[in-house]
C-alpha cells in the first residue's frame, strides 16, 4: 500500500535568524516508515529539516519540509496519487509569530527588524494560533486511513485519551496515537470513544498500525 508519514518538527521564524520549534527528533516517524517498508508497503516520508535523528531511513521517497506552511504545501502536492494511509506524526507548531512589541512608558510600540536587537531591551512577541493541518487531511485524502498523534503533558492517562478521542471527532481521522508524560509509558492506540489499546513500546505500536492498515485495505477490496 502507498503510505505517507510526516515526522520531525516544523518551525516558525521570529526574524531572519531566530525561530520557534518543537522538541522532536523525527525518530518515531522514521522508524515507523522503516517498519512499513519491511512489511512491503511503499512509504513517502515527509521529514522536518530540523529533525535530529540520524538513524537509517528506508523510505522509498524522502521529502524535507521547513515551516508549517511548507509541510501543508508538500502534503497537498501528494493528493494527486493514490494514498491508502497517512500517518501524521510530525510535531507541528501550534503557534506562529505575530507582531513584536517594546514597552514605551505605559504603551506598546511595534518593532520591525530583520534581526531583533537585544539593545532594544525587553521585547514582547505575540503568538498567533496556527491553522491545524490535521483538520484538512480528510478533505485532501478522502479515502485514506488517517492516523493522528497527540503528545500530552498535562493531566493523567484518561485526560490524554480524551484529547485523542476529541482529535478523531474534530478531524475525522480513523486513529489517534497518544503518548507523552500525561499518558505515561508506552502508547495508546485510540480508535474512538472508549476504544483505547495500550501498547508497551514502538515495536508493538508499529505492528498494530500495520494490522489496522491491512484490515482497512481488506474491507475496501
Amino acid at each position: 500500500m502507498n503510505c505517507i508519514i510526516t515526522a520531525g518538527p516544523t518551525y516558525e521564524p521570529l526574524d531572519e535568524v531566530r525561530r520557534l520549534i518543537n522538541f522532536s527528533t523525527g525518530q518515531l516517524g522514521s522508524e515507523l516508515g522503516n517498519y512499513l517498508v519491511g512489511q512491503g508497503h511503499h512509504v513517502t516520508l515527509l521529514l522536518g529539516q530540523q529533525a535530529t535523528w540520524r538513524g537509517e531511513t528506508h523510505a522509498q521517497e524522502i521529502v524535507t519540509f521547513a515551516t508549517t506552511a511548507d509541510l501543508r504545501a508538500r502534503l497537498q502536492s501528494l493528493t494527486a496519487k493514490p494514498v491508502e494511509a497517512l500517518f501524521h506524526a510530525a510535531a507541528v507548531s501550534d503557534f506562529t509569530f505575530g507582531k513584536v512589541w517594546r514597552r514605551v512608558g505605559s504603551d506598546l510600540q511595534e518593532v520591525m527588524a530583520g534581526k531583533f536587537s537585544s539593545r532594544e531591551g525587553q521585547l514582547l512577541a505575540e503568538l498567533v494560533p496556527a491553522a491545524k493541518i490535521i483538520s484538512d487531511l480528510r478533505t485532501w485524502f478522502p479515502r485514506a486511513r488517517l492516523v493522528g498523534w497527540k503528545y500530552e503533558v498535562e493531566g493523567g492517562r484518561q485526560d490524554a485519551i480524551t484529547e485523542a478521542e476529541n482529535q478523531i471527532l474534530a478531524s475525522r481521522t480513523d486513529i489517534c496515537v497518544v503518548n507523552g508524560p500525561a499518558y505515561g509509558s508506552g502508547f495508546g492506540l485510540v480508535t474512538g470513544p472508549h476504544g483505547c489499546r495500550h501498547l508497551e513500546d514502538s515495536v508493538r505500536l508499529f505492528a498494530a498500525l500495520d494490522d489496522s492498515l491491512r484490515e482497512a485495505g481488506g474491507a475496501l477490496s
